[in-house]
């Protein structure tokens, strides 16, 4: 792409940052190699880059691409989406806070609870559904690390930045968002205030299925950027060069796949929204869900793809809902080109807040009568 032009950000993706005038190549390319050379004074040849744990030129394009989409002063990538967050928190001092939402991505909610419990840090986890818990959970000169989540997975909460990232500012705390769910196609967290936006690519970034991955994006450069980055340098939870092409060549069709599982996502929230066999249906694209009119000021251009139903039967009910389904495929995880669907509190396990009837459903490209229809055959099972 011509350097200098401003080209809107779906065309800079659909790209992937990569100017094929460099080399004359049309798709980024694959680079592996773990070394680079010096020359006979001894200079690296390459500016910065000796060895490829954290230097290697596979991150250049992926990582100027999301700080590009997010408007951060920068991006890391990481090996897994906990590796990311993990080195948020391994770049705080014991005796400092974190305050973190009770309904969140589970994998992490039980390392913070393991982790802080034992390297001297304190853990306060709010019930993001009630906007006074937040208050409540920060603390004056200990919280360092307000996280959110939102839309919260898998009740779909929505957490207001701005008022968060007021809120962390008061008591001088760093306001990190996961922004997993909307991407940057949905809600820019730093245009809301946010001072790191986290994502685990492995979802709707990649989008494909086949990557594991995480990664980080900050609104300046400071001290405590640095510390993560050293953080991520130092552990080696570094993503491999093939993993990072495959990541790259995902996001190339981001804004199309957010676009489309959005509206597919919303047709289904509309079509079965008051159904006699559900309790309710979350998502905030609807306008009975309490968060809808937050998510319409930072959402812009659709809901996400994601929603929740609650049947109205209860848990037995609900895993036979599941166990009708021919087109969702019962799968954990979210954000690829086909459909998923999982009973969230028999996966988190006993300890789950996750209600006993909820089922989480990751909605993907495909049309969406097929999938209004097989939702209906399965209920009609029920």
């Amino acid at each position: 792409m011509s350097e200098g032009t401003k080209w809107r950000p779906a065309t800079r993706t659909a790209h992937g940052g990569h100017d094929p005038s460099t080399h004359g190549d049309v798709a980024p390319p694959l680079r592996p190699s773990t070394n680079f050379a010096r020359d006979a004074a001894n200079k690296l040849i390459a500016s910065g880059r000796s060895y490829s744990r954290d230097q290697s030129p596979s991150y250049s394009e992926p990582e100027a691409l999301l700080a590009g989409l997010e408007g951060g002063a920068g991006a890391m990538l990481f090996a897994s989406g906990m590796a990311a967050a993990t080195a948020v928190v391994m770049a705080l001092q014991p005796g400092d806070r974190i305050a973190a939402p009770k309904v969140m991505y589970w994998g992490l909610r039980d390392w913070l609870i393991e982790f802080c419990g034992q390297w001297g840090m304190g853990l306060d986890l709010y019930d993001n559904a009630d906007p006074k818990a937040l208050g409540r959970a920060l603390q004056p000169g200990k919280t360092k690390i307000l996280w959110i989540e939102t839309p919260a997975n898998p009740t779909w909460d929505v957490m207001d930045i701005a008022a968060c990232a007021v809120a962390a500012k008061a008591v001088s705390a760093r306001l990190v968002v996961d922004s997993t769910v909307p991407t940057p196609v949905l809600t820019r967290p730093i245009e809301h205030g946010a001072d790191i936006v986290f994502h685990s690519a492995t979802k709707y970034l990649n989008g494909h299925g086949d990557v594991v991955a995480g990664a980080l994006i900050a609104a300046r450069a400071d001290d405590f950027w640095t510390k993560i980055g050293s953080v991520r340098a130092h552990g080696g939870a570094v993503l491999g060069p093939f993993e990072t092409w495959l990541l790259l060549r995902g996001m190339r069709t981001l804004y199309i796949r957010v676009a489309r599982a959005s509206a597919n996502a919303l047709a289904i929230a509309q079509h079965f929204d008051g159904h006699p066999k559900l309790k309710v249906v979350l998502y905030p694209g609807l306008k009975s869900h309490p968060g809808h009119d937050v998510a319409r000021r930072q959402m812009d251009g659709g809901f996400g793809g994601m929603l929740s139903l609650r049947v109205a039967g209860g848990a037995k009910e609900a895993l036979a809902l599941v166990a009708n389904l021919q087109l969702f495929v019962r799968a954990t995880s979210l954000g690829g080109v086909e459909s998923l669907v999982e009973h969230r509190a028999s996966i988190e396990g006993p300890d789950s807040p996750v209600p006993p009837d909820l089922l989480r459903l990751s909605i993907g490209i495909e049309e969406p009568e097929d999938l209004i229809a097989d939702l209906e055959q399965a209920l009609a099972a029920v």
